[in-house]
């Protein structure tokens, strides 16, 4: 590719939009849009992480629309790069996108019901804006792609295993971007705590993911921000039957009716709950930090030891309270935080005594679409 064209990394949540502008051959991205409150009464839109515009943003083809007025020389836009959450059984890595591709994810919407159907109106609309521009899908599954059978496989049906159910495994982009961001100083046995409005914790043995608490859907494992994380299903059947809820009911409550918002009755915002005196707010924080200890002390097993925890996303990067909170819940395992190096939310935040090494990192998953698209385009 030649010098001075464009890259655009999009990133598309449930209710946001972000796009990285990049150049193809840069070390940073020149501009971060995003659209925040997408279908809500009020909505943002910022740049460079300051808010320029207030007004209700109806859906993410329109939050498309209004960044990309302000992408800089968009006549120079060589190549976008999408995050799609769930890429199945087939995509296992990054793949271009054509006709047969974006109908086999279309497939997949029942899997990642939040996220899928926004990426999807996305990517079409990019396909018919920039007909003439390569656009590639980079999978949030795709890192777990390393996962053991013995990690990957419910202990289920051979119908139901034949049919795709397994663990897959999300927030890969997040972990990949931790990786590459530690290089060298990744350790051997490494948990990545991804904490924000989505939740998980994965084990990280040499750099390859070997189990994770997300699953066959991104409803599995940590209690969430409107997720419950992991529940008996029988007690789905049971209230399934015992109330007559639809399936799609269900998949509404269990996505965006459940987790912090239904155990504290009022926010699903860690920062409203760390605020809040109410007994089911302090109760909420508490099974939050509880959920997220039990699930590191299991993966340490799965690791065969624990030399690092690794803290992200917007709760693990900003509350210094959960992070000692998780810590407190871990001191069996020897494990201390500095307390003043976590007030100040400092890169390490362990203490001298402690026989892991504690860690914060701000993920950038903009830039991991962005340099996994631009090595697709070097491979021609």
């Amino acid at each position: 590719m030649n010098n001075g064209q464009l890259l655009l990394a999009i990133n598309v949540g449930s209710s946001s939009l972000k796009i990285n502008v990049w150049e193809v051959d840069g070390s940073q991205a020149l501009v971060m849009l995003e659209a925040r409150g997408i279908g809500a009464e009020h909505g943002t839109i910022a740049e460079n992480n300051q808010v320029v515009a207030r007004h209700a943003v109806a859906d993410h083809e329109m939050a498309l629309n209004e960044l990309l007025q302000r992408v800089p020389d968009a006549d120079r836009i060589a190549c976008i790069g999408h995050r799609v959450v769930h890429g199945g059984s087939r995509y296992r890595s990054s793949v271009w996108l054509d006709d047969a591709v974006v109908e086999d994810l279309q497939s997949l919407v029942s899997l990642s019901p939040l996220h899928q159907p926004p990426a999807l109106a996305v990517i079409r609309a990019c396909r018919r804006r920039f007909p003439g521009v390569a656009q590639a899908a980079v999978f949030d599954t795709a890192f777990h792609a390393t996962l053991p059978a013995r990690a990957a496989t419910y202990a289920i049906t051979v119908a139901w295993r034949d049919a795709g159910v397994r663990r897959y495994g999300f927030h890969g982009i997040a972990c990949a971007d931790v990786v590459m961001q530690l290089g060298q100083e990744l350790r051997e046995r490494a948990i990545i705590l991804h904490l924000g409005a989505g939740c998980s914790a994965t084990a990280v043995l040499r750099g390859k993911s070997i189990d994770t608490t997300m699953g066959f859907t991104p409803l599995e494992g940590l209690v969430m921000a409107t997720r419950g994380g992991d529940i008996d299903p029988g007690a789905v059947l049971y209230v399934q039957r015992e109330l007559g809820l639809s399936p799609q009911e269900m998949e509404r409550v269990l996505n965006q009716e459940s987790g912090l918002l239904a155990l504290s009755g009022a926010s699903a915002d860690m920062r409203d709950l760390l605020q809040s005196r109410d007994e089911q707010a302090v109760l909420a924080v508490e099974i939050f930090c509880y959920r997220a200890a039990k699930a590191v002390g299991a993966l340490a097993v799965a690791l065969g030891g624990l030399e690092q925890i690794i803290f992200s996303g917007g709760i693990g990067e900003h509350s210094a309270v959960v992070r000692a909170r998780i810590g407190a819940l871990l001191q069996g395992m020897a494990l201390a935080i500095d307390d003043g190096a976590n007030a100040a939310h400092a890169p390490i935040i362990s203490s001298s005594s402690s026989a892991v090494e504690l860690r914060v990192i701000a993920v950038d998953e903009g830039r991991q679409i962005a340099l996994e698209t631009i090595a697709m385009m070097a491979d021609g």
